[in-house]
């Protein structure tokens, strides 16, 4: 039990983690269910597992370094099944101005390497393009437009 607690801290201990990433690690070690199940208690108890903290984390990196959209990371993070309200909380350390700013300068660059003079299809390329980074139909629409 001691060993399956110190893995399991510093593995929390090297960056943010969520419960069933820790939960994976430790059964991956060959731990039983009981011991993976008391040692993810402790490690929440002690503050090593947040999944606030891991949601706005995730949120902001994702958006700061890979500039996804709120869709793509909320999708990203129910896949961990990270729960509504912490997603919700996550979600919100993106200012609404940085959002529409960095939107707009994916657009800007995106547009200036389509080639095609058609406007439709340039729209539509510019809408898929923001639609599959993980922005809001209508907040890519309203930018095109």
């Amino acid at each position: 039990m001691k060993e399956a607690l110190e893995k399991g801290a510093s593995f929390c201990a090297y960056q943010e983690r969520y419960q069933d990433e820790v939960r994976k690690k430790l059964k991956s070690l060959r731990y039983d269910y009981e011991t993976v199940e008391e040692v993810l208690y402790l490690l929440i108890r002690e503050n090593f597992i947040d999944e606030e903290r891991y949601a706005k984390a995730y949120a902001g990196g994702k958006f700061r370094v890979n500039k996804w959209g709120k869709n793509k990371i909320t999708q990203e993070l129910k896949n961990r099944n990270i729960s509504e309200y912490c997603i919700r909380k996550g979600l919100a350390e993106i200012k609404n101005e940085d959002y529409l700013e960095t939107l707009k300068q994916l657009l800007s660059k995106k547009e200036s390497s389509i080639t095609d003079k058609n406007q439709f299809i340039r729209k539509n390329k510019l809408l898929r393009f923001g639609m599959s980074k993980g922005y809001e139909y209508e907040l890519i629409m309203k930018m095109i437009s």
